[in-house]
């Protein structure tokens, strides 16, 4: 590798799920004949880390873990098969770190599907490091004049929210409600189905999270704490009093997952995004199936979806309300998204 490539950097680690958070220097991988070496300067927390390291996923990779699924860089090093990605130029780093290209999923461009793909910060080193692995082919390429650090939450958070409201089949004109709709995830819901002609109904609690809502375009919004009916609020709020056609279940929250069927409109859809952990839907048969009602997952996208979140960005349709801390604050971030007290999303500097 070039000599200005350390050959220690630094990192946040745990040897285990629920195992404390530490800032240590660990080594700098080489990439693979088919991979890029990316120094990652700005990593978005996504509430996924959170749930991986308090144990939420099974599938985890080998200890010591590297967290992260977010983040912009730059191109530092490249294996000899890559031909196409240049040294020094603009990356990101989905969740997605790796797929076989050549499965039925993947060959249907639904390669989040991978039976062998591999995850940034579950299966393989994430992101909460300054330089990481990733296949070229997995790679986002980031315009030049797109920022990264106000980019990085686009990676993972901007990227589900628009694959969730392609999933949901919402045609413009439509609304949608958007629930956990202050987060990192939800305020890019309400700008990407805003730029998609859709009508936005926010679904979330305190005057913080109205304000942000209704500065990103949210036609209503809706507190769930203070609401006396939530189901009758939403419905309330659309022309005909029938509710959204499609509502995207953002918040990592069991409750406000299950609450979902009791206000979207007959024939809606409902899109299940968030992942709280050991979280189970309870799904009433009767009015799911007399109101044609569609339950649908969503995981991230693939890498169209990608390059098209991306290009809202550069024409300037959507921006990412961050807050910049640096690395070595992860841990108080994780402190502040457990206790439901992030507005936008936190941003890790990996120079500090």
């Amino acid at each position: 590798m070039s000599p200005d490539i350390p050959e220690q950097q630094w990192a946040q680690v745990y040897e285990k799920s629920g195992a404390a958070l530490e800032a240590k220097q660990v080594p700098v991988r080489r990439p693979g004949p088919d991979e890029v070496l990316v120094n990652i300067k700005f990593s978005g927390v996504c509430h996924t880390d959170l749930n991986v390291w308090k144990g939420g996923f099974s599938a985890i990779g080998p200890s010591p873990v590297i967290g992260g699924h977010e983040g912009a860089g730059v191109v530092v090093a490249k294996g000899e098969l890559v031909k196409d990605i240049e040294i020094g130029e603009q990356v990101g780093i989905k969740f997605l770190n790796r797929s076989c290209l050549s499965c039925e999923f993947c060959e249907d461009a639904d390669e989040v599907g991978c039976l062998k793909g591999t995850y940034s910060g579950v299966t393989v080193d994430g992101c909460f490091q300054q330089y990481t692995i990733v296949q070229a082919a997995q790679v986002a390429r980031i315009h030049k004049d797109i920022p990264l650090d106000s980019v990085a939450p686009v990676l993972c958070a901007g990227l589900t929210a628009y694959r969730a409201l392609k999933e949901c089949g919402a045609r413009p004109g439509q609304t949608v409600a958007v629930v956990g709709a202050a987060g990192g995830l939800g305020s890019l819901a309400i700008q990407y189905a805003k730029a998609m002609g859709l009508q936005v109904i926010a679904v979330d609690s305190g005057d913080e999270k109205k304000q942000l809502c209704e500065k990103y375009g949210a036609n209503t919004f809706v507190d769930f704490a203070t609401s006396e009916d939530l189901a009758k609020d939403v419905k309330g709020t659309t022309a005909d009093g029938l509710g959204p056609h499609a509502v995207l279940l953002i918040a990592s929250n069991e409750k406000s997952i299950n609450q979902g069927i009791s206000y979207v409109r007959p024939r809606g859809t409902l899109i299940t995004v968030g992942l709280p952990p050991g979280g189970v839907m309870h799904t009433p048969i009767l009015p799911m199936v007399m109101k044609k009602i569609t339950i649908k997952g969503s995981l991230v996208g693939n890498r169209r979806d990608m390059a098209e979140a991306l290009d809202f960005v550069k024409r300037g349709l959507v921006e990412c309300p961050v807050k910049i801390v640096g690395l070595s604050e992860l841990p108080k971030v994780f402190e502040l998204m457990e206790a439901g007290k992030i507005v936008g999303r936190y941003v890790l500097d990996t120079s500090k």
